[in-house]
């Protein structure tokens, strides 16, 4: 069976459908507002409450979930909106892109602790490691020449992302299989917006770059927290 094979809309629950309107619409209010210099102010309110909207909802809807799970998914969440806000302030100065780097890193890295919670132990994971070795080999042969002072770091974090979509894979078959599907497809969309933003940063401007990075990374976030919450 293909891994992308299934109807998302068959399975959302009542509540997921109407929150991911409300999401769709905080999505679109953030790139609007990045995007159009007179209403950039806005921006400061409408980028948080992406995060802050998925935290409330998270919260509303995973008491059926092991306590310590359910910490490391909201710590996964406020270091990713902590990562948000710290990435508004880059052109303050050359820290703030740290700063959010590292607070991405520690979400991804509580996302991976969440995952390996739930691995299938009888999976192989040499193959899907190899394809994402592949892909970070790749996308590392484009970044080399322009990384400088932040080579190692971007070395951890694109090794730490490639864990996190590895650890996502090796969920199949120990959790049931909507879980699965759409966390995989959150890492996998989380993976490629921090790319994409990477290439934007460190190899060349791309066109479009604030529209696809904001778009997968919001829906990588949307489906990792509607996958987790399906779990049993």
């Amino acid at each position: 069976m293909n891994i992308f094979d299934f109807n998302l809309n068959f399975m959302l629950t009542k509540s997921e459908k109407s929150f991911s309107i409300l999401f769709i619409i905080l999505l679109a209010l953030e790139i609007l507002t990045s995007s159009i210099e007179s209403i950039s102010g806005l921006n400061y309110i409408a980028k948080p409450a992406l995060l802050i909207s998925l935290i409330i909802f998270f919260w509303k809807h995973s008491s059926h979930l092991d306590k310590k799970m359910k910490l490391m998914i909201y710590l996964a969440l406020i270091f990713s909106l902590l990562g948000d806000i710290l990435l508004m302030f880059v052109n303050e100065s050359a820290n703030f892109f740290i700063g959010g780097l590292l607070a991405f890193l520690t979400a991804h890295i509580f996302y991976v602790l969440v995952f390996l919670k739930q691995r299938n132990k009888t999976k192989k994971p040499i193959p899907f490691m190899g394809l994402m070795l592949l892909y970070g080999l790749l996308l590392f042969y484009l970044l080399k020449d322009s990384l400088g002072d932040m080579l190692l770091p971007v070395i951890l974090y694109m090794l730490v992302i490639l864990s996190m979509a590895t650890t996502a894979f090796l969920r199949q078959g120990a959790v049931v299989k909507s879980s699965y599907l759409i966390v995989f497809v959150g890492a996998i969309l989380f993976m490629i917006s921090d790319s994409i933003l990477a290439l934007n940063k460190f190899y060349q401007p791309l066109p479009y770059s604030n529209f696809s990075i904001m778009f997968t990374y919001g829906f990588a976030q949307l489906f990792i927290v509607f996958g987790l919450l399906k779990q049993r």
